[in-house]
C-alpha cells in the first residue's frame, strides 16, 4: 500500500491507506482487515468537511466484526476529484464504481452527517443488508454543520480563488477550535490538529464547498417511506450542527428504522465516544446479519 504523498506521517491509519483509481476520481481508501478473510465489509462515509480520519476511534471497534473500508469523499481529505461530481447522487454513483473497482460488495454502509444521506442513497443502488447513520444530515444544515453553511458555500464555490482565501483565513488553531466547539464536539488537541490540517488545504476546502453547493436532499427524502433496508439512526442530544430532532423526524417516515440517542455528546459523537456508538450499532448489526 502507498499512502498519498501529502498525507501527514502521523495521520490515522496512514499505513493502511492506498490510492485507488476508479473513474473519475483518484481515491484515498483506508482498508482495515477484518477478523477473517471473508469478514463482511462495512463502508464508512465521513461528513462534509471531514475525512477518513474521523473514524480513527470507531474503526478499530468495527474490525472485531468487519473488514472496514473508509474512503475520503471526492475532493475532500486525500481523494483527488477527477470531475466536480460532488452532489448526493453523483457521489453515490462514484462510490458504487469504487466498490466495483475494488471488487467488494459492502454488507453495511455507515455514514456520519452528510455521509449518512449518501449511505441511504447507496442502499437504493446496491443490496446492502443494513445502513447506519450517525447524526444523519437528513434535513437542512443547521448551526455549523460540516465547515460552512450551504448558502454561503453556493456563493463561494463559484469564485475560483475563494478556497485559497478560506484556507488561509480559517486555517488557524483558534478558528478551527471555535468551529468544532460550535458543533458541540470540541475534541482533544489531536482531533483539532487533524481538522486544522484539512482546513489549511485549499483543495479540501474546494471539495467541501462543492459538495455543499450541490447538496440536494429533496428526492431522497421523498423516497424514505419506500426504503426497505434496515436502518439504525443514532443521534446525540448535544449536537448543535444537526440536532437530534432531524433524525427523529426522518425516522417517522422510514418503515425499517431503529432510532437511538446518546446523551452528553455533540455532532462528532463517533470521535468523542466511539465505545458508546459501537455498543449500540454492533449488537444491532449482529441481529440483522
Amino acid at each position: 500500500m502507498t499512502a498519498p504523498a501529502k498525507m501527514p506521517p502521523d495521520w490515522p491509519f496512514r499505513s493502511k491507506a492506498r490510492r485507488v483509481n476508479a473513474r473519475p476520481h483518484d481515491w484515498c481508501v483506508i482498508d482495515l482487515s477484518g477478523p477473517t478473510p471473508d469478514a463482511p465489509v462495512i463502508l464508512c462515509l465521513h461528513g462534509a468537511g471531514g475525512a477518513g480520519h474521523s473514524f480513527r476511534a470507531l474503526a478499530p471497534l468495527l474490525q472485531a466484526r468487519f473488514r472496514v473500508l473508509i474512503p475520503d469523499l471526492p475532493g475532500q481529505g486525500f481523494t483527488r476529484a477527477g470531475a466536480r461530481r460532488f452532489g448526493l447522487d453523483t457521489m453515490a454513483e462514484d462510490l458504487s464504481t469504487l466498490c466495483q473497482t475494488m471488487r467488494v460488495t459492502p454488507a453495511v454502509a455507515l455514514g456520519h452527517s452528510a455521509g449518512a444521506a449518501i449511505a441511504l442513497r447507496l442502499a437504493e443502488m446496491m443490496p446492502l443488508k443494513a445502513v447506519v447513520g450517525i447524526n444523519a444530515a437528513l434535513g437542512t444544515f443547521d448551526g455549523a454543520a460540516g465547515v460552512m453553511f450551504p448558502l454561503l458555500a453556493r456563493i463561494l464555490a463559484v469564485t475560483p480563488f475563494i478556497p485559497h482565501v478560506v484556507a488561509r483565513l480559517w486555517g488557524n488553531p483558534q478558528t478551527v477550535a471555535k468551529l468544532l466547539t460550535s458543533t458541540g464536539s470540541p475534541l482533544d488537541a489531536e482531533g483539532q490538529a487533524q481538522y486544522l490540517t484539512l482546513v489549511r488545504d485549499a483543495a479540501h476546502v474546494d471539495g467541501t464547498l462543492g459538495m455543499m453547493a450541490q447538496w440536494r436532499l429533496e428526492e431522497l427524502m421523498s423516497r424514505l417511506p419506500q426504503l426497505a433496508t434496515p436502518t439504525l439512526l443514532i443521534a446525540s442530544d448535544k449536537d448543535n450542527a444537526v440536532p437530534a430532532r432531524v433524525s427523529r423526524e426522518a425516522a417517522q417516515h422510514m418503515p425499517a428504522v431503529t432510532y437511538a440517542e446518546i446523551a452528553g455528546y455533540g455532532h462528532l459523537v463517533h470521535e468523542e465516544a466511539a465505545g458508546e456508538v459501537a455498543a449500540l450499532l454492533l449488537p444491532w448489526l449482529a441481529a440483522r446479519m
